[in-house]
C-alpha cells in the first residue's frame, strides 16, 4: 500500500489520528508531546498514533496529503485539524474539545 493510500485509509477509519514523532508513551519531540498532552486534557479515549519516524514515505506523505509542512498533524473525523500550535489555540478557546466531542472521541 502506498503512503497516500495508507494515510487516507487510516484517517477515514479512525475518529482521531495523530501523525507524530515517536509514540504517545514516548514522544520524540516537544511538539508531538504537547499534542498528546492536549488530547489527554480533552479526555480523548481512543486516539490512533502513527510514528512518522518509522517510515520516511509516511513522514513525507502526510505533509503532502495535508499540504502542511510540519509534524505532528491531527485528524478528527477524517478532517485535517492542524499541528500542535493550532491544537493549542483551539484548546484554549474550547474549540478542540468541541471538535473531539462531535466526533465521539471523548469519554
Amino acid at each position: 500500500m502506498e503512503a497516500k493510500e495508507f494515510i487516507q485509509k487510516t484517517v477515514s477509519e479512525h475518529p482521531v489520528v495523530l501523525f507524530m514523532k515517536g509514540t504517545a508513551q514516548f514522544p520524540q519531540c516537544g511538539f508531538s508531546g504537547r499534542a498528546v498532552q492536549l488530547l489527554r486534557a480533552c479526555e480523548v479515549k481512543n486516539v490512533v498514533t502513527i510514528n512518522v519516524l518509522e517510515d520516511d514515505d509516511i513522514r513525507q506523505g502526510v505533509k503532502d496529503f495535508s499540504n502542511w509542512p510540519t509534524i505532528p498533524q491531527l485528524y478528527v473525523g477524517g478532517e485535517f485539524i492542524g499541528g500542535s500550535d493550532i491544537m493549542g489555540e483551539m484548546y484554549e478557546s474550547g474549540e478542540l474539545k468541541k471538535v473531539l466531542d462531535a466526533a465521539g472521541a471523548t469519554g
